[in-house]
């Protein structure tokens, strides 16, 4: 099939070189025109502007926004409705909050514009062993485009999850697990860190060991073993975690749902924490200590 990829970050540049290997016609858009020109010698199509790209497709068009979510994304879209005709068909594959999915189809819907929404996990390793999709949308666009999703996906890698959103909604979730797992990962390799055993341990051969049968196996354990091997005791970073919007959307929707969620929440929260030094809610937790107990305290000197 033909199709338009507009954003070529470190998912985007793998996900059109690898619909590129399958046999794919792809017209690549990036604002720094550095990156089209590098997918270009891969066997792309390039353009420089999006009336350029959109003049190089063949109606009915299948654009695909690989974008930072938010306002990157608004931006594209409300250039793109000047441009593309009824019956076109646009991707968002980005990490978008489903809600957002929901507000921009109906706004294409106007235009008679198809809208199909892609959550996409894989990372950087997606171009070699493919990317996890889960698609929401109107099934008929789903089935024409499917094509395109055989390519990305390892086998059995891609589901159409539902009406418009509902691709994007179980990234969401996926994410929110993703950032239990990996705090529970972290607090156990924390725990060792703290033992007596510590100076004994090796965390690359732990981690390794863990996925040879052991029921917490699993491809984060794979990579904190190759994290491990390259810096034993991880001294060359900062314990300071971003969060990406997702796991916060979680949360929101576990509140808005009245599910229970505390592991995905605390996670998120401890994301926060780690962004702080000398947090003002721990003097507040030293100094009533230090007034009901008399607690000794250290003071900013000390």
């Amino acid at each position: 099939m033909q199709v338009a990829m507009i954003g070529l970050g470190r998912m985007g540049m793998n996900m059109a070189k690898r619909l590129l290997q399958g046999g794919h016609e792809v017209v690549a858009y990036n604002r720094t025109p550095s990156k089209t020109e590098e997918i270009v010698k891969e066997g792309a199509i390039g353009s420089f502007s999006l009336t350029e790209l959109v003049d190089k497709l063949t109606a009915p068009r299948v654009v695909w926004l690989m974008l930072p979510a938010g306002q990157p994304v608004d931006d594209h879209l409300d250039q793109l409705l000047e441009l593309l005709a009824p019956g076109d068909i646009v991707i968002d594959g980005g990490n978008t909050y489903y809600k957002d999915d929901i507000r921009r189809a109906e706004m294409l819907a106007a235009k008679a514009i198809k809208f199909m929404d892609v959550g996409v996990s894989g990372g950087i390793w997606g171009l070699e062993v493919g990317y996890c999709m889960m698609m929401g949308g109107d099934q008929s666009v789903y089935e024409h485009i499917e094509p395109i999703f055989k390519t990305l996906a390892p086998e059995n890698g891609y589901l159409y999850c539902g009406p418009t959103g509902a691709g994007h909604f179980v990234k969401m979730v996926h994410n929110g697990i993703e950032y239990g797992m990996m705090q529970a990962y972290g607090e156990g390799f924390a725990i060792m860190e703290g033992s007596p055993y510590a100076e004994f341990l090796d965390y690359s051969q732990v981690a390794h060991l863990w996925n040879q049968g052991s029921v917490i196996r699993s491809w984060l354990l794979e990579l904190l073993e190759s994290a491990f091997g390259k810096d034993e005791r991880l001294t060359e970073i900062r314990g300071y975690v971003e969060d990406s919007g997702e796991g916060r959307w979680t949360v929101q929707q576990a509140v808005e749902s009245g599910v229970s969620a505390p592991v995905i929440a605390l996670s998120l929260f401890r994301r926060f924490r780690s962004r702080e030094e000398d947090a003002f809610e721990d003097k507040v937790l030293a100094a009533l200590r230090r007034e009901f107990g008399g607690h000794a305290v250290k003071t900013s000197e000390s």
